[in-house]
């Protein structure tokens, strides 16, 4: 345009020129007009000299070809400066039409001035499309009605002219960056940037982020990372969230100073100080942090992260809470790298696997086990490409099933690797996405081969004794309940034999453990072999059982004395010749009980009949036999429902240090005493329903309730005294006494150092070394453990050597005789020497004379029970001396020690 405009100048000065020539010719003339205004230009003409004519006119001519020679220099300048300026315009327009974003630029007016042909290509538009004098605003309307707009005009200039600038979808699913610049003239310059494939990078991007946090948020491990130049965190996954007990908002960004405290900062500043310094670049220790109130201890592993050009950016902390398990924690590896470090440390096979499309994208190094190849192969394959189309079937079924349950679906199946087939138990957990919808499936396979094994060997024991291998109780009564649907509806027969062995406790006390349990185990041997098949079993510690058929009773006693001569003959163990006898009684199916149960029941009603003739004898269960087993059954049955009906009671019986006098012995504590009280028979007494809760196993359950009774009352005692409780072999040989007292003291609050256990030497004659165990856990929970009926049994003195007693309980019998019989002087002497030797204390029971009490203190016994001291009574006669005052005492004025 100022091209056109230079020309229209050049041709309009050429008439210019010519005029200016033809004045300066004519003006000498026109002067001497108006010099002589009458004078006409002839008359002019004829008085001036014609040289002087011809002088004027070859200056004019002269003149006139100087400004033509000017003004076409002029002109020719005009055009080399256009030519100039088209190259400079024709350049830039090239230059814009060849960039890679679009370009659109107006003037003040809003008027497009340029507009390159990239912005037509985003856009789909043509040359044609824009008109002479379009606005900015006009485009953006063709645009909207084009479909390639999706906001309005106002929205385009208030967003495009932001910042961030303006995303927009046009066709093919491409997204175009607009940004709106105005210029220092009033107009403007708006750029137009495709920027599909940056966007696709980032939401691949993202997604790669979100599958590493979600799957380091589902490791167990608490895991941290942050940068080396300001040490501030930069990543806390979900285990170190719950450990602080901070949020990850609280965590990221911070450093540790302004997180934690004073000293467990400076500790995690050392910690991470020698994990950069250290030439491997990671630092494995154990120290001490403060959390809240508490002290714990942390496992930790700090690994350094480099970049790529082998500089120390990133520190990675990986740590484990070990305060409950620090012995245990030594023995493991702490070190973990940040994420492959993790998950390939991890003690199981681990493989994520993406929902979408079933492939998997991360398996640790213990899943090459079940995956058979490295993981580097597996990346990326699902489990059609990876395993056979048998195997690919069932496990994609259960993904799919885990899928559906958008949970953990646990199960145990048998895998093929190079090991052989192996037993797997593979938990499946889904991770959902921030739509709830299932993004990931975590599956984890863990090793459990030797496990299942452990279990099958725990359940055979279960039904099987440990030291004969013969079917236990529980498994004699399968066996029998079995045998009897088979005979039923039939005219068989079979016996039930319930045989017990003659002499083994004294074999025990003469020859040792060791030597009976061999007994034990030669018995089995000999009794399998002379069983005929028939079923052979393990009742209890030296009462065996056997199931025969047969015609009965011929085929049951030819058995039983079959039986009594093969054991009769010696058995030789160890250079010793041992000998031993059975007693035997037999119940037949189907005349004597049509269950298990009963027919069992009989054979022992037959075996105690058969007891109570002579050691060696055969006995068949007789009808008459019932009125002594029903009475004891409906007193059993009466002890059962009193046990479920609250109608037992605890007595309490004082026990005091030794003293001359009773008001002189100080009270230290109580025996716990069960009481029955039946609502037909009144009182039954302890030497009637003890006996029988001990044979039937109910004194399991009620030595529970006696236990957790007493406990409950000692624990609301003001004064600290003790309270004693005995304990029955059966809690021994059922269920874990150990947990039970634990659980009760917990339960209850009563310290354990108040509580006394009293056991008889019945507890280590069944199991010794089970026995001994269960009593050493139980003197580590704290409370104190006494012998009971000290004298009465024949093993004490081996019992006293091997477990550490806190107290000896002399029997009753020695102490009555005190004064009347010079060896229970002598012996109850001897006992109290042999106890304070060991360092244990001696209390005397059963005593009920003052010449028993002076005597015991006299010789140092340590303290005292009997009715002298105190009857057994209910607690609340009792009250003043155990800081209570809800009744009358006996005995208010008695001191407490």
């Amino acid at each position: 345009m100022a091209d056109k405009d230079w020309q229209a100048g050049g041709k309009t000065m050429i008439p210019a020129g010519v005029v200016l020539c033809l004045f300066a010719v004519v003006a000498p003339f026109a002067v001497a007009r108006a010099a002589s205004p009458e004078s006409d230009l002839a008359s002019y003409l004829s008085t001036v000299d014609p040289s002087f004519i011809w002088e004027v006119l070859i200056g004019g001519i002269v003149v006139c070809s100087f400004l033509v020679s000017i003004t076409l220099w002029i002109l020719s300048a005009v055009r080399k400066v256009r030519r100039s300026q088209l190259r400079k315009n024709a350049f830039v327009s090239s230059a814009l039409n060849n960039l890679n974003q679009g370009v659109v630029i107006t003037d003040p007016r809003q008027r497009i001035v340029f507009l390159n042909d990239r912005y037509l290509d985003i856009y789909g538009l043509v040359r044609s499309d824009i008109t002479p004098q379009m606005t900015g605003p006009e485009l953006e309307e063709l645009r909207i009605e084009r479909g390639v707009l999706g906001v309005s005009v106002e929205d385009f200039y208030t967003q495009a002219g932001s910042p961030e600038g303006l995303i927009t979808e046009v066709s093919g699913g491409r997204s175009v960056l607009v940004k709106y610049f105005l210029l220092p003239n009033g107009g403007s310059v708006a750029t137009h940037l495709d920027c599909s494939e940056q966007r696709k990078l980032a939401r691949q991007l993202a997604s790669t982020k979100q599958f590493l946090e979600s799957v380091l948020d589902n490791v167990p491990v608490c895991v941290a990372a942050k940068n080396i130049e300001d040490g501030r965190y930069i990543f806390a996954n979900r285990a170190f969230e719950r450990f602080s007990r901070f949020s990850r908002d609280r965590i990221v960004g911070k450093r540790a100073d302004e997180i934690f405290r004073p000293a467990t900062a400076a500790t995690i500043k050392a910690a991470d100080r020698a994990a950069i310094e250290s030439l491997e670049g990671q630092h494995r220790d154990e120290f001490a942090v403060e959390r809240g109130s508490e002290r714990r201890i942390l496992a930790s592993n700090r690994v350094v992260a480099r970049n790529e050009k082998n500089e120390p950016e990133f520190l990675i902390a990986l740590f484990d809470d070990v305060t409950d398990r620090r012995s245990l924690s030594q023995e493991l590896e702490s070190t973990k790298k940040f994420l492959e470090l993790v998950v390939d440390n991890i003690p199981v096979s681990l493989i994520v696997e993406r929902v979408s499309d079933g492939r998997y994208l991360l398996a640790n190094r213990s899943a090459e086990t079940i995956l058979n190849r490295s993981r580097e192969e597996v990346t990326g394959l699902t489990a059609a490409d990876i395993f056979n189309p048998k195997e690919a079937k069932l496990i994609i079924a259960r993904d799919e099933a885990a899928i559906r349950k958008r949970g953990l679906l646990t199960e145990e199946h048998p895998i093929g690797t190079k090991d052989g087939l192996r037993l797997f138990l593979t938990r499946r957990m889904t991770v959902l996405d921030d739509a709830g919808e299932p993004q990931y499936l975590i599956k984890t396979h863990e090793d459990v081969t030797d496990r299942r094994q452990t279990e099958s060997r725990m359940a055979h024991m279960a039904y099987h004794d440990g030291l004969t291998d013969l079917p236990n109780r529980a498994a004699f009564l399968q066996a029998l309940a079995q045998m009897i649907e088979a005979c039923g509806g039939t005219d068989e027969e079979f016996a039930v034999l319930s045989i017990d062995l003659d002499g083994l406790k004294e074999i025990n006390d003469v020859f040792g453990h060791a030597i009976g349990d061999k007994l034990l185990i030669e018995v089995a041997h000999r009794l399998k072999a002379s069983a005929r098949g028939g079923v052979v079993a393990r009742l209890s510690g030296d009462e065996f059982g056997l199931i025969i058929d047969g015609k009965q009773p011929v085929a049951g006693m030819l058995l039983a004395e079959q039986l009594a001569e093969t054991l009769a003959r010696e058995f030789p163990i160890e250079g010793k010749s041992v000998r031993t006898g059975v007693t035997t009684g037999i119940s037949i199916f189907p005349h004597n009980g049509a269950d298990a149960a009963s027919l069992l029941a009989n054979a022992g009603a037959a075996l105690f009949r058969a007891k109570a003739k002579s050691r060696g004898s055969i006995s068949i269960y007789e009808p008459e036999m019932d009125q002594q087993i029903r009475d004891r059954r409906v007193l059993h049955q009466d002890l059962s429902n009193a046990i479920r009906n609250g109608e037992l009671s605890l007595y309490y019986q004082p026990q005091a240090k030794s003293g001359p006098t009773a008001a002189s012995s100080e009270i230290t504590g109580f025996e716990a005493l069960a009481r029955w009280l039946h609502p037909v028979r009144g009182f039954v007494p302890p030497s009637d329903f003890i006996p029988l809760a001990e044979e039937s196993g109910l004194i399991v359950e009620m030595g529970e309730w006696i236990l957790r009774e007493a406990c409950r009352e000692a624990a609301s005692w003001s004064m600290p005294l003790q309270v004693a409780v005995n304990l029955s072999p059966a809690q021994f040989m059922h269920g874990d006494v150990v947990s039970l007292v634990h659980s009760i003291l917990l339960e209850t609050g009563l310290a354990p150092g108040r509580l006394e256990l009293e056991i008889t030497e019945g507890v280590l004659i069944e199991d010794f070394d089970r026995g001994l165990a269960l009593l050493r856990r139980l003197k580590a929970l704290g409370v104190r453990i006494s012998m009971d009926d000290f004298g009465s049994g024949y093993s004490s003195l081996s019992y006293l050597q091997a477990f550490p007693f806190d107290k000896i309980k002399i029997d009753r019998a020695f102490v009555v005789n005190l004064g009347r019989n010079p060896q229970s002087a002598a012996i109850v002497r001897a006992v109290i020497g042999l106890g304070h030797g060991l360092e244990m204390s001696i209390v005397a029971e059963g005593v009920e004379t003052l010449e028993q009490l002076a005597f015991l203190a006299d010789v140092g016994c340590d303290a005292v029970q009997g009715y002298f001291i105190g009857k057994p009574l209910p607690i609340g006669q009792y009250a003043a001396l155990v800081g209570r005052d809800d009744g009358n005492t006996v005995e208010p004025a008695r001191k407490t020690g």
